[in-house]
């Protein structure tokens, strides 16, 4: 029987590791990728893309937390409790997600280890795919997530903090244009979101946190941290990279296609600001490659013993599969961005599951779920179905 944490230590501990298990997922090669080339086409207007990103994001992160934490049931379940067989359908779709996310999660890997040794893409990620079954390995899982993605995500922002500065941001125009912008894209909202929320990223902390036992409504307050330091701490990234890339593109910095984020490093700071790049970027690939793998194989493990029993194996075939995707196909940037486009496309989807089964008492142990919450998640599946399909729209024109 799994004792109940105190309050300090389930957000000091465990709540944390969750909100940056979130976060870290979030904040990948995908993230960098996608905030950089969307700040190239927006220029101080992203600082609006994600605003209303954050507001969708703590909409979607609230709502699927509380309702899996107090019902105590992952995701996979609720669902097969709420329409039999809807769990496997939810599963395939957020599998289907983690799987081409953490392709571009290996070829960021590949990346960063290029930038830091000259070795070639193809054994960078090799090498880094051996790093992450090492890390699944050598100890207990949780315990391993927990302080791992909790020492990556500090180092990541403070070094990309370190580059806005020396970027010189147009600050008062960039807060100016958060609030006020001057254009407007959808594509950038749906991709935005689905790189942050989207997929398995909504569910990856409320299932760390069910993992570690914490459920009931007795841990609400401290599970609604966790939600919202989750999204704190990956829009503080997204918001000092959208600093540092629109500093150095308002002085006439030109991205290189094959890697554009390379460029905001190099240009902001010469050849350390380069070297910088290629930490933040291993580390932001290495920690999502941890937080795909893990909860991909958590919407698994409850239809079988087995997958439980071989939980290690099974999310080292998912790691060793991408991979060799990888190797094989290549191609990360496109990949990222059509990733986070699918990602978002699927949060509406699996929201308004959570949403629908937030209304029954019978699995939710009587909890009566607040009727703003419920507004507010409503409003975000509307939301996101609207911009998903004018997004699809726009996509579609382009060809």
């Amino acid at each position: 029987m799994i004792s109940k944490p105190s309050k300090f230590r389930l957000f000091g501990g465990v709540g944390l590791g969750a909100a940056f298990l979130m976060a870290n997922s979030s904040i990948g090669p995908g993230f960098l990728t996608q905030t950089t080339v969307f700040t190239q086409q927006l220029m101080t207007s992203f600082g609006f893309v994600i605003l209303i990103s954050v507001l969708i994001d703590i909409g979607a992160q609230l709502n699927t937390w509380r309702v899996l934490t107090v019902s105590g049931m992952r995701a996979q379940d609720l669902s097969n409790q709420l329409l039999p067989g809807l769990g496997y359908f939810i599963s395939a779709l957020v599998v289907l997600g983690g799987f081409a996310f953490n392709i571009g999660n290996i070829a960021g890997c590949g990346l960063g280890v290029n930038v830091l040794t000259g070795l070639s893409f193809k054994t960078g990620a090799i090498i880094s795919g051996i790093v992450a079954l090492i890390l699944f390995w050598a100890k207990e899982i949780g315990k391993m997530l927990d302080g791992f993605t909790k020492i990556l995500g500090t180092v990541k922002i403070l070094l990309t903090l370190f580059i806005a500065f020396s970027a010189h941001p147009p600050l008062i125009q960039a807060i100016r244009h958060t609030i006020l912008p001057e254009k407007i894209s959808m594509i950038a909202i749906v991709t935005i979101v689905g790189g942050t929320v989207g997929g398995y990223l909504t569910f990856s902390g409320a299932h760390r946190l069910l993992d570690a036992g914490i459920k009931g409504k007795e841990n609400i307050p401290q599970v609604n941290k966790s939600a919202v330091s989750g999204i704190v701490i990956s829009t503080t990234m997204r918001f000092v990279l959208f600093l540092a890339a629109v500093g150095v593109l308002a002085q006439g910095a030109i991205l290189d296609k094959s890697n554009p984020a390379s460029t905001v490093f190099r240009f902001a700071a010469g050849e350390t600001g380069f070297r910088i790049f290629g930490v933040v970027l291993w580390s932001a690939a290495i920690s999502s490659v941890v937080g795909a793998s893990y909860t991909s194989v958590s919407f698994l493990k409850t239809f079988h013993p087995l997958f439980i029993k071989n939980e290690r194996l099974i999310i080292s075939a998912f790691i060793v599969l991408t991979t060799l995707v990888f190797v094989k196909v290549g191609k990360p940037t496109e990949l990222l961005l059509f990733a986070g486009a699918i990602n978002g496309i699927i949060l509406p989807i699996t929201l308004a599951v959570v949403l629908i089964a937030a209304t029954k008492r019978r699995l939710m142990n009587g909890y009566q779920h607040p009727l703003w919450m419920q507004l507010a998640g409503w409003a975000v599946v509307l939301v996101m179905s609207w911009m998903s399909y004018v997004a699809i729209q726009e996509t579609i024109a382009k060809f």
